[in-house]
């Protein structure tokens, strides 16, 4: 896979990724359940990143080498990425670290004390 290719894939399925989730978060706001946006951007980036890649490898007769399968789960990973740029997910996972972090902390100094 070229660097082309790849940002190629990335810029579409970014765009898509983020139009999924935000419809996905309006489904969900109007039927009043709660979700997860950031877990909601990485389900959708499976589909759309990994679904995505695969089909162009198939059109475009790129062989499924190691190497290529290895672009495959870095797109997974970079749509994901690209399409949490939206400033409600990235809070989300700023509280969603600052949640977990502060209790392994007291953990760990608790441990020392000991």
């Amino acid at each position: 896979m070229t660097v082309t290719l790849f940002a190629t894939i990335l810029t579409l399925g970014a765009m898509a990724n983020a139009l999924l989730t935000e419809a996905i978060k309006k489904m969900y706001e109007n039927d009043g359940k709660t979700y997860s946006a950031n877990v909601v951007a990485l389900a959708d980036a499976f589909i759309i990143g990994g679904l995505g890649t695969a089909a162009v490898y198939m059109l475009m007769g790129i062989p499924w080498t190691v190497n290529n399968i290895i672009c495959l789960v870095i797109m997974i990973v970079a749509v994901w990425v690209a399409s949490m740029v939206g400033y409600d997910k990235l809070i989300q996972l700023v509280k969603q670290i600052e949640t977990v972090t502060p209790k392994q902390e007291e953990n760990a100094d608790h441990r020392k004390e000991v």
